[in-house]
């Protein structure tokens, strides 16, 4: 059956190098719009992705918005690619402060980035906010990576009154990559936006001053999990607060088929 799917992805070929999440973004939504889907891709300007060999360009009518974090405006850019072989565009979320020029989790000396949750909210608002914009209202919303993990609550709480997002099914696929570093003071009140405030994430009884506080609020609000190569301990944590399908995606064969066979018990 023909759906709308939005694809938000962390890593997508040829954009970033060769991985298992950056293969995954490129064929799943290469799968499911060769079977008559509609689907809309993003993922973020990452500073080691070449805009003039992939031919990216800015979305004037999209961009120009300002994401307030911590009390500080950031500007959204949205710039745009298509991948001709596999009938794909891709969205890329921009801004000076968080991408531009700056790796993905890592600086160039392996580095974490102390500053990876602020991006993540910048993201997840990001993107949210343009799929507003777009007027399409998806059926089915899969998040790849740990950029994603503060997604799912935003749909739930701060985006569930937008039409948008008021009948969409989210899917949340999780790697062995996770946030390391412990999550900041007060991240709480930084997550916190409209209705997914800082009360109801203390409802959620996580734990925020561990790292893999987002894995579990991620997996809280999802409504389906995939996992591809997690640790124990990512599973663990998963397990213990996910109550819906999940699936430990072995391949990257048929991705079709095993889309459609999970999705049916949503």
């Amino acid at each position: 059956m023909a759906q709308k799917v939005l694809f938000i992805n962390q890593e997508v070929i040829p954009y970033v190098p060769d991985s298992a999440m950056s293969n995954l973004g490129r064929k799943l939504p290469a799968a499911i719009v060769a079977s008559g889907s509609e689907i809309r891709t993003f993922m973020p300007r990452w500073g080691n992705v070449n805009e003039r060999r992939n031919q990216l360009h800015e979305v004037q009518r999209l961009s120009g918005m300002n994401i307030n974090i911590d009390d500080t405006d950031h500007p959204l850019l949205i710039k745009v690619a298509s991948i001709a072989a596999s009938h794909m565009q891709v969205y890329f979320i921009d801004n000076s402060d968080y991408f531009t020029g700056r790796l993905m989790r890592e600086d160039e000396h392996g580095n974490e980035y102390s500053d990876n949750v602020e991006r993540t909210i910048f993201y997840a608002r990001g993107i949210l906010e343009t799929v507003k914009k777009l007027r399409w209202s998806p059926d089915i919303i899969v998040c790849q990576g740990w950029i994603c993990n503060i997604i799912p609550f935003y749909i739930r709480t701060a985006f569930k009154d937008e039409p948008a997002f008021a009948h969409c099914k989210v899917i949340s696929t999780f790697f062995r990559e996770q946030l390391t570093l412990p999550m900041p003071d007060g991240v709480e009140k930084l997550i916190s936006f409209r209705d997914g405030n800082e009360a109801l994430l203390a409802e959620t009884g996580i734990d925020f001053k561990q790292n893999d506080a987002l894995i579990r609020l991620a997996a809280i609000y999802s409504d389906g999990i995939w996992e591809v190569g997690t640790s124990k301990e990512i599973s663990e944590a998963i397990a213990s607060v996910h109550k819906g399908p999940s699936l430990k995606l072995k391949n990257l064969d048929n991705l079709q088929d095993q889309f459609d066979n999970f999705v049916k018990d949503l």
